[in-house]
């Protein structure tokens, strides 16, 4: 499918490198230089964070008994979102999580000034998870940042012991520990102390034990870093049921945009099409009627020949009227179901199309009309942009959902930025939480998934 078909079309797999390749590029890598400055800094912020959030909770609920408690407290929850604004932007910045904003905090109607204000941030949910985030990411910074860098430190320390020993042998002198084939023991006194690992074989243990643990920390960071992103997600971002409405009223926008859309389609094709034609016909009874008042001898060809004009002009309008009447919901969709619908719809097709439907009961009145419309395009589709020879099309119901998959052999290729004949259709479907997939690789086959609510 080309031409005004679009997609969306699944990016080209990034090369895999072996994994021991990636296991030797990870201690350097951007991606572990990024994770390590995010647990480092995270510690500091996360102490003026704590402090703050806990000095204005504590103060906050202290002056509750007067009248200035609860614009601290209503204080100390503005200036814990701003906190949440900035630990967004690090994570955003040396993580790449893309966490949106929260929702805005809400005054009520008909109602301005401090205290709504006020009032508006103690019972906004948004406010009081910053407040949270605050109080929690102190621990988890405190034991990530100290596990993560002591991990890192202790394994770089090893690996490059040899070297600090060779260029400064009285600066890695620990005359504490002494390594012996007993294992390491402590020296009591001054006679038995000595440098620590100055054999050959010693300090090829510890270059292996820290090149293991060098390689092995940023995997150990990286693991510490998502409990991290589950905390911005989960506390600074957008609660399900804000993100839930937010999408809702794009969905109904779409919904509004589509039905206007219609109305304009079906008052331009009545305008253009059966409207015409009827005026056409009005015209034509009038002629054969001025002739057979006025003329006192009428031919009676020229009469039949206006008359026989006029009855073409009419059926040519009830053809469009019916056709019109399909597009907005056609008769056998109501009474016979999607099965003998579809069917209609793949012999009305320039290419030879298959038709399988397995649906033990109908869907919802309003499902099955998009699933029918959604069908009906891409197989116009096929037959306008894909030069190809065969097509199919399969649905069938899964728990609560129905699927939908038409494919053809056609040339392929469609790329979502070229055109926008499915972005609409993909609006659609997701008016009604439905999903649009599609996977065109140049030279075919291109297989188009649409996934529906069942009711």
């Amino acid at each position: 499918m080309t031409g005004n078909a679009c997609s969306i079309t699944p990016a080209a797999p990034a090369p895999r490198h072996p994994w021991w390749l990636v296991l030797l590029r990870a201690p350097l890598a951007r991606r572990s230089m990024r994770e390590l400055a995010y647990v480092v800094s995270g510690l500091p912020l996360a102490g003026v964070a704590f402090c703050y959030a806990f000095g204005t909770l504590i103060l906050g609920s202290a002056l509750l008994i007067t009248f200035v408690g609860l614009p601290v407290l209503a204080a100390g929850l503005a200036g814990c979102r701003a906190l949440g604004h900035l630990e967004r932007g690090r994570a955003r910045a040396l993580l790449g999580l893309e966490v949106g904003e929260p929702e805005p905090v809400r005054t009520l109607r008909r109602s301005s000034g401090l205290m709504s204000w006020i009032w508006a941030l103690l019972r906004s949910g948004a406010t009081w998870r910053h407040l949270l985030y605050a109080l929690l990411h102190l621990p988890w910074s405190f034991f990530s940042c100290g596990v993560g860098l002591l991990a890192w430190c202790a394994g770089w320390s090893m690996v490059t012991y040899p070297l600090w020993q060779w260029l400064s042998p009285d600066s890695v002198d620990v005359p504490a520990l002494r390594i012996g084939r007993d294992g390491i023991t402590s020296a009591s006194t001054p006679q038995q102390s000595s440098t620590v690992l100055d054999g050959g074989a010693e300090q090829a243990f510890v270059l292996g034990l820290g090149v293991v643990i060098a390689l092995l920390t940023p995997w150990l960071i990286r693991g510490l870093v998502q409990v991290d992103k589950l905390l911005v997600s989960g506390l600074l971002g957008p609660s399900w049921l804000a993100t839930r409405v937010s999408q809702l009223e794009t969905d109904r926008g779409v919904v509004v945009d589509t039905a206007a859309a219609d109305l304009r389609r079906i008052e331009r094709n009545l305008h253009d099409g059966a409207q015409a034609r009827l005026v056409s016909l009005a015209m034509g009874l009038g002629l054969a009627k001025e002739r057979l008042l006025d003329d006192p001898d009428p031919d009676p060809q020229a009469v039949a020949a206006v008359i026989d004009e006029a009855h073409g002009e009419v059926k040519l309008a009830l053809q469009e009227l019916r056709d019109l009447a399909r597009g907005i919901h056609p008769a056998i969709l109501t009474d016979r179901g999607l099965g003998p619908a579809l069917s209609a719809l793949a012999a009305r097709c320039a290419v030879p199309v298959s038709v399988t439907v397995e649906l033990a009961q109908r869907p919802a009145a309003a499902i099955e009309g998009i699933a029918y419309f959604t069908v009906s395009e891409l197989l116009q589709n096929i037959s306008k942009h894909s030069a190809a020879r065969h097509g199919s099309v399969e649905m069938w119901r899964s728990e609560q959902r129905l699927l939908i998959q038409v494919t053809d052999d056609g040339k392929g290729g469609v790329q979502v930025e070229d055109s926008s004949g499915l972005a609409g259709l993909a609006d659609r479907l997701r008016a009604v939480d439905g999903l649009l997939a599609v996977r065109s690789p140049s030279g075919g086959p291109t297989t188009v998934t649409a996934e529906l609510p069942w009711r």
